[in-house]
Parts: structure tokens; C-alpha cells; sequence
């Protein structure tokens, strides 16, 4: 089952269910996938890839409008971006862990032969093609850091 079609069933249950916080992340998504759909160049589908892709996305922005939403001390707004990013996660494919990360993280800097922290560029670009969908950016940054010191 596509991931529209999981949203346009979770939303009609949202909506029966008069679950605001629900409906709204939902929205959001479908709007996402909607614009994606759409865009100049698409081919009207989106793949797996591309629908986790899009996922990761309007979850970073929820994290980062969380983060910005507790540094100005709007409690109000933090917590609806909290909302909606439990919703997003629920449609997430599964995060790998620390420990799995680091494990994959060690294999590709053997295989591209890096070993001080100028090699970072070479194992970031390696590092998000074969991890994308499967963990953040971010972590995949501070990991490769961590391990190339």
C-alpha cells in the first residue's frame, strides 16, 4: 500500500476520531506528496525512496522549528511541532541505532581508506548515498567526526 494511500486513510480515521494534533500532521504530509507529485519534472508517482525522503524532510523541519520553538520559550508552538513530528515518525521507516550506525559508519570509512578528519568529505558522501532513509544526516556528521579524530 502507498504511502498516500495510508495517509488518506489515517486521515479519514483522524477526522472521524475529531483528532486535531492528527489531522493536522497528516495534512501537512498529503500536501507534501501532493507538491512532489506535482513538481515540474516529476512523473506524477513517487517512489519508496522518494516518499521517505520526503518523510525526513517534514520531520527535520519539525525538529528544527521544535528547537527554535524552546530557545524563544514558546512552549504553545513547541508543542504542537511535537505533535505533528510523533505523527510524522509514525510513517518513518525504522532509525538505525547508535550501534549500528557506528558499525556501518567503520565499514565505510575501511572501504574508502580515510583516516584523519580531512577524509570527512569522503566518507559523508559515501555514507549518506547507502544510509539515506535509514538515519539523519546529523547523525551520520557527528558519528564520521567522532570516528575519524
Amino acid at each position: 500500500m502507498s504511502l498516500e494511500l495510508d495517509i488518506n486513510a489515517a486521515i479519514k480515521a483522524a477526522m472521524l476520531g475529531k483528532k486535531e494534533a492528527e489531522l493536522r500532521a497528516l495534512r501537512a504530509i498529503k500536501a507534501a506528496i501532493l507538491l512532489a507529485k506535482t513538481a515540474e519534472g516529476g512523473n506524477g508517482e513517487l517512489t519508496e525512496a522518494d516518499e521517505s525522503k520526503l518523510l525526513q524532510k517534514l520531520a527535520k523541519q519539525r525538529k528544527d522549528s521544535l528547537e527554535i520553538f524552546r530557545q524563544q520559550n514558546r512552549e504553545d508552538l513547541a508543542v504542537k511541532e511535537e505533535e505533528e513530528l510523533a505523527i510524522i515518525e509514525q510513517f518513518l521507516p525504522q532509525q538505525m541505532s547508535e550501534a549500528e550506525l557506528r558499525t556501518a559508519l567503520t565499514g565505510i570509512i575501511a572501504e574508502v581508506g580515510a583516516s584523519s578528519p580531512a577524509d570527512m568529505g569522503k566518507v559523508m558522501g559515501v555514507a549518506t548515498k547507502q544510509l539515506a532513509g535509514k538515519t539523519d544526516g546529523k547523525a551520520i556528521s557527528a558519528m564520521v567526526k567522532e570516528l575519524l579524530k
